[in-house]
């Protein structure tokens, strides 16, 4: 099996505490833009992105919704237990575990966990007027996590209420701070519609209702993809060599009739932010699976990318994507990937990039390098020294791959 050999150590920055944007500006779209296009770097405010955008270019963005996924809980000891949900395991769709009337099981990380041993926990609600209990047990190990079920005592409320009424918004920790009422709305994008992330699509934190109006009034078509962030967007790369990190696996659905509008559409293509295009290139290596007679039941996996056959046009891969769906009768198609983007990755389906500025030594940086080579070093240099925010809550880039 090929795999890329990269050092991690060479794709760090200094990142002082202070540079990183601990809370979001007043308003979304008063961050700045980094413009980069043929090795010149631009800088301008957020709105100038409607007419930086290469005419009659698509937009592809994630419409996924942050869940309240942390839930704090307190023994009758008074020990406070932390439980933060990260994937369905029964029903393991996520829709199906939100819709959940009376139990659901899913993969949580438990905070202070050697001092819940045994025993249920248990929670007394009022929602609107209504009383539930819910109870917590816990399960079996899984690796760095547990297999909790939930249950409650009133089937008029689905698993998702619990969570809005209970639930705390899991904002990343390198904030280092608390949950506060802000957080509700503004980490969260103004299209987001399928609930499953315990992460945000950060870089579409930047786009309000009106540039995205204007957007669609200048030609540009805007598609949704749908793709749920897992807390393992923030795992480091704790190995010295890229090839001995084990990437994350996340879940994304994509509707038959947005993947016939990629088929159609014949100009540029810019993702907005790296899950986008985690997806996008994802359903391109789907194609090749099909129309390399292999299996898709496993998804992509984290080196496919590097080793199965990349020949294949776009147009060709997403016909055999949606010929396999037709053939299936399916609407939409529900996958999973682990795809791992690094320098020397040859783009299947973007032209570009619109992200924000990531951690040092992050599999997100080498997915930026991956764009824009070792400029990925002057960018980071011209945004620190220009009073650029870092990090989820931070300023904004727009990333053109260049031309050969």
């Amino acid at each position: 099996m090929i795999k890329p050999t990269i050092s991690i150590s060479d794709f760090t920055y200094d990142l002082p505490n202070e540079r990183i944007a601990k809370y979001p500006l007043a308003n979304r779209d008063e961050s700045k833009l980094l413009i980069y296009k043929n090795e010149c770097i631009e800088e301008t405010s957020f709105p100038s992105i409607i007419d930086a955008i290469p005419s009659k270019a698509m937009l592809a963005f994630n419409n996924t919704k942050v869940i309240r996924a942390r839930l704090k809980f307190k023994k009758v000891t008074g020990a406070e237990i932390e439980i933060f949900c990260l994937e369905p395991l029964s029903p393991a769709e996520v829709q199906m575990a939100f819709d959940s009337r009376e139990q659901t099981t899913w993969k949580c990380i438990v905070g202070n966990a050697r001092k819940w041993k045994d025993g249920e926990l248990s929670k007394d609600l009022m929602i609107n007027g209504e009383e539930v209990c819910i109870k917590l047990t816990k399960g079996e190990r899984l690796h760095d996590a547990y297999s909790i079920n939930f249950s409650w005592d009133n089937s008029n409320f689905s698993f998702a209420e619990l969570i809005e009424e209970i639930g705390l918004t899991p904002i990343p920790p390198y904030l280092n701070r608390e949950t506060e009422d802000i957080d509700k709305d503004r980490y969260q994008t103004v299209y987001s519609q399928h609930q499953g992330s315990v992460a945000a699509p950060t870089a579409g934190l930047h786009f309000t209702d009106n540039i995205l109006n204007t957007l669609q009034t200048k030609g540009h078509p805007l598609l949704n993809v749908t793709l749920h962030v897992g807390a393992g967007t923030f795992k480091p790369v704790k190995s010295e060599e890229i090839a001995d990190h084990d990437m994350h696996i996340e879940h994304f659905v994509i509707e038959k009739d947005a993947l016939k509008r990629l088929i159609a559409h014949q100009d540029e293509l810019i993702a907005v932010g790296t899950t986008s295009v985690r997806t996008l290139e994802s359903l391109y290596w789907y194609g090749v699976r099909i129309l390399s007679n292999e299996s898709i039941a496993n998804g992509i996996e984290q080196w496919d990318p590097y080793n199965l056959k990349g020949s294949y046009s776009k147009e060709e891969a997403f016909r055999a994507l949606l010929d396999f769906m037709e053939e299936k009768k399916l609407s939409h198609l529900a996958g999973k990937t682990a795809i791992i983007i690094v320098p020397g990755y040859s783009f299947k389906v973007i032209n570009g990039l619109v992200t924000n500025f990531h951690q040092p030594q992050s599999t997100l940086l080498l997915l930026i390098s991956a764009i824009v080579g070792d400029n990925w070093k002057k960018i980071y240099q011209y945004a620190y020294d220009n009073d650029f925010r870092f990090l989820s809550y931070g300023d904004s880039s727009l990333l053109m791959i260049d031309k050969k």
